[in-house]
């Protein structure tokens, strides 16, 4: 997708985008305001001790042919001591303010971020690649806190550090200043052409590595396609040509980055040289002592040092402005599917619900004059009516794309009809809020997913304040309970990530209990039995008979003889209702779902008459 592709760097900084990502550091105020303030320090006492060292040499200078004064020597020794505790002082306090901010603020885009994910609607989660997302909540808000806790602070540094020395410099010897800063405008142009083109390479450097990222997850997403398609060899050379061409550029860009220390040093040493010479001369015709002259060498090795860190800060705002920019827009997606204001200040929002507000629901659902499509001017439902009656079981069979999953989406209200209305026991659904409805909603997906942990603790998720006597009946309802005891530890048994050591009908029947669980009035099955085994097949339409009675069901079917007793089945076609009717009715009229079913009747039946004379 376009919008997710790895973004150029410009040229220059967007300060708009930076504006939004500081307001986020307005928790830290203090922090940062101190954190400032030590280092403006740091760099004022960076500037003072030249002038120790000056006053030093000035004073033995002048006290060549005279006794020494060892309580001098004395005072100017602990005078260099204080200074230098101090300054840890300083240094100590500015690394606890700054590695603060780094931590809290990288804390806090996280927090706000995946509170964000909490809100948008399934469609968000539908159209944006999963790798898209973490790479906001971990390296970009990583790369944030780092460059603007610390950033901040040597910029701060660098210019306190260039402002004390320049001053210094001017009211000592302003001619002599002149002279030793003469190649500074140089080194800025030097180390802002050659910024840029460490950025033009870093930027190619940046696209790959987004490729490479993308060939991971891949590789280790789709291990198990790859083994037995037998493209090892295949991943494995596109591999090798993106992480050469990778290598290539980066070498390259490693290259140039290393001309630039070396360039701004040797500038700096033309400095440092030309305040020898001039100052060799003042000195010899005692213009100046040779303390001052220590004092504008040291400042001359001093000063180019700051515009170098200056440059690198710089630098790495204008490669971390990407990262801004993508975590910005995550931050300011809004959710497609919202409650009004009225709703929420009745019901509560998704992280604060007001339970005592809500109705119970009854288990009505219709569809008026319903229109949606997830593409402007693509229809998939035109004109749709349907009414479904308290506690009512409606199958819906139907072709790939014929709007089976539309429905029953629309229910849950993962997304809202464009026209028309959809009602819950008479009452517009929008006039309640999206939390009243999921909690009385329960959905079982034909690919199940399971949280890590255990499995009590997934089942648990159907309701939160269950008890383990509970989670143990819901297990037992859907047959579970046998093969989870047959683990040694049982209901303490870890799952996996995504419930991967457990069979596909195993994870099935635990995403069962655990929607039983939650005991909840409308009930979607979305061809829940087509990824399971027969015998597991039969367990779970045992348990699916008893739970279904007295709530509203929607079955979204793959295997037509799981839903033969459902009161209502509805056949899809283009989005609308071709035939409606119990099993035995449909059969009767000998229509598209007799052809249906009796054309996959006989391919079962096909199927096991091969197998057992196999």
């Amino acid at each position: 997708m376009d919008q997710f592709q790895e973004q150029d760097f410009t040229t220059s900084l967007n300060f708009k985008t930076w504006k939004k990502i500081f307001h986020y550091m307005k928790p830290f105020k203090k922090h940062i305001i101190l954190g400032i303030i030590f280092v403006v320090l740091i760099g004022a006492m960076d500037a003072i001790y030249p002038l120790i060292t000056r006053s030093v040499l000035d004073y033995i200078e002048d006290n060549l042919n005279n006794p020494i004064n060892y309580r001098v020597l004395v005072f100017f020794g602990i005078s260099f001591l204080l200074f230098t505790i101090l300054q840890s002082y300083f240094v100590y306090k500015f690394i606890k303010h700054a590695g603060t901010i780094e931590v809290e603020l990288s804390y806090d885009l996280r927090r706000i971020a995946f509170e964000k994910l909490q809100s948008l609607s399934f469609n968000y989660f539908n159209n944006t690649p999963v790798g898209w997302i973490m790479a906001r909540l971990t390296s970009d808000s990583r790369r944030l806190s780092e460059i603007i806790s610390w950033g901040l602070i040597d910029i701060s540094w660098g210019f306190m550090m260039m402002l004390s020395v320049m001053v210094v410099m001017f009211i000592i010897n302003p001619k002599l200043a002149l002279i030793t800063l003469a190649v500074t405008p140089l080194i800025i142009i030097v180390s802002i052409i050659l910024r840029q083109i460490i950025l033009r390479l870093y930027r190619d450097v940046r696209k790959i590595n987004s490729r490479i990222t993308g060939a991971f997850n891949e590789g280790i997403m789709g291990a198990k396609t790859t083994k037995t398609l037998v493209l090892e060899a295949k991943n494995l050379n596109e591999f090798n040509e993106l992480a050469t061409s990778m290598r290539k550029k980066s070498i390259k860009g490693i290259m140039i980055s290393s001309l630039l220390f070396p360039t701004v040093l040797v500038l700096g040493f033309v400095g440092t040289a030309l305040a020898i010479y001039n100052g060799g001369n003042y000195v010899l015709t005692g213009i100046v002592s040779i303390g001052t002259l220590q004092l504008y060498i040291s400042y001359s090795t001093q000063f180019f040092d700051p515009i170098l860190q200056i440059a690198r800060v710089l630098a790495e705002f204008q490669q971390a402005q990407a990262s801004a920019e993508r975590l910005i827009s995550l931050l300011e997606t809004e959710p497609e599917i919202v409650d009004r204001p009225d709703v929420i200040e009745k019901y509560g929002d998704y992280l604060n619900f007001k339970k005592e507000n809500w109705e119970s629901i009854i288990g009505k659902v219709e569809f008026r004059n319903v229109t949606f499509g997830y593409k402007p001017n693509e229809k998939v439902l035109e004109n749709f009516n349907l009414i479904v009656e308290p506690g009512q079981t409606v199958a819906i069979v139907g072709e790939t794309g014929a709007g089976k999953s539309t429905i029953v989406n629309l229910v849950c209200r993962f997304f809202e009809p464009q026209e028309g209305n959809i009602l819950i026991d008479d009452v517009d659904y929008r006039e309640r809020s999206l939390g009243w409805l999921h909690s009385n909603l329960g959905y079982v997906l034909q690919s199940p997913h399971l949280f890590s942990g255990t499995i009590k603790e997934n089942i648990r998720y159907g309701r939160l304040d269950a008890t383990d006597e509970e989670i143990i009946e819901a297990a037992k309802l859907v047959d579970a309970h046998d093969f989870i005891m047959s683990f040694e530890q049982g209901y303490d048994t870890e799952v996996g990530e995504g419930g991967d050591r457990l069979s596909t009908g195993q994870k099935q029947l635990i995403s069962f209990a655990r929607a039983i669980l939650a005991n909840p009035r409308l009930l979607v099955l979305d061809e829940a039995t087509s990824s399971i085994d027969t015998e597991t097949e039969q367990k779970i339409q045992r348990a699916i008979q008893k739970i279904l009675k007295g709530r509203t069901s929607f079955i979204i079917a793959h295997r037509l003889s799981t839903i033969v007793n459902s009161d209502v089945i509805l056949v899809i076609k283009d989005g609308k209702i071709i035939e409606r009717g119990t099993h035995q009715e449909l059969i009767s009229q000998k229509g598209y779902y007799y052809r249906l079913y009796t054309n996959q009747f006989i391919e079962e039946q096909t199927h096991a008459f091969g197998f057992q004379s196999a």
